[in-house]
């Protein structure tokens, strides 16, 4: 009897850790609540990568009870797709599932919780493509899970975005090197006519 106890128990607790397994890590962002305020700051117009840069700042909404950021540990800040630049690609897509979800591909600044208002500058990485974005700060406990967010526009996510250039490929010491090499084979080519003029003049006197 005492043997079938402790077998049930032993298969129930490898059930419960088979479901804690499976589901841990599956956090749903419809689950999370708002409590983080985010503001961003840029120049007017188009940012360009690898040149302008994008001010945030983040921190609790102070409007709320307080204990609510009692599982708080990590803040990671992120730069995210807007929706008119998620249109027709895949690779944007925003899925509930936060695992699996493509909204939020460039981290802008990942430090440890703190109750203060806190601001990071961030310059535009070369990598960015020409898109629309907002930005929004996720909140980790300790175990390195979402429990809470907050973003820098509204929930249909169409207010406070901007635009940013990607780089456009070429780099000025390249296009220097162009040019150099350009005026080089203009002034060879002189060059190769000169002498062989000068042949043809010294065949003609002999």
């Amino acid at each position: 009897m005492a043997v079938s106890s402790a077998r049930g128990l032993v298969l129930a607790s490898l059930l419960l850790s088979c479901l804690i397994h499976e589901c841990y890590g599956k956090i749903l962002f419809s689950s999370l609540q708002r409590t983080l305020q985010v503001t961003t700051s840029t120049k007017q117009g188009v940012l360009k990568a690898g040149v302008d840069k994008v001010t945030v700042t983040w921190g609790v909404n102070q409007s709320l009870p307080s204990g609510t950021d009692s599982a708080f540990k990590t803040v990671k800040v992120k730069l995210c797709y807007s929706p008119v630049s998620q249109k027709d690609r895949a690779w944007r897509k925003t899925v509930d599932l936060l695992q699996k979800d493509k909204t939020c591909q460039f981290t802008i600044a990942t430090r440890p919780y703190d109750k203060t208002v806190q601001t990071a500058e961030w310059i535009v990485e070369r990598e960015v493509p020409t898109s629309t974005f907002f930005v929004r700060a996720y909140a980790f406990n300790a175990d390195g899970q979402e429990v809470a967010y907050g973003q820098s526009t509204n929930d249909q996510k169409t207010t406070n975005l901007f635009d940013i250039q990607a780089i456009s490929g070429r780099h000025v010491s390249l296009d220097i090197a162009s040019v150099c090499f350009s005026a080089f084979a203009v002034v060879s080519l002189f060059g190769f006519f000169y002498l062989e003029k000068r042949k043809g003049r010294s065949s003609q006197q002999k």
